[in-house]
């Protein structure tokens, strides 16, 4: 599985992991809380990464502050999310 962001066209900056066969993650990691803005960034992240795979799974992993609203969208987006501590 791929794991260079620039191969699914996102910016270098974001940093993707393998989870297993046809399941990649997206880590987010900040400080502050995610927010219903971020989340949608996210979700065009996921679409741009299942428009070149897909067949591919996405989890976020992330913080456990991320806001109900976001957690909402992603779920209606079939993205899992994983919580790092």
């Amino acid at each position: 599985m791929e794991t260079n962001p620039t191969y699914y066209g996102l910016p270098a900056r974001v940093q993707l992991e393998e989870l297993g066969e046809n399941h990649l993650g997206i880590r987010k990691v900040i400080k502050s809380r995610i927010i219903r803005k971020d989340a949608e960034k996210i979700v065009q992240m996921a679409r741009q990464i299942k428009s070149v795979n897909p067949a591919v799974e996405i989890t976020l992993l992330c913080s456990r502050n991320i806001c109900s609203k976001s957690l909402t969208l992603l779920r209606e987006e079939q993205i899992e999310i994983g919580y790092i501590d």
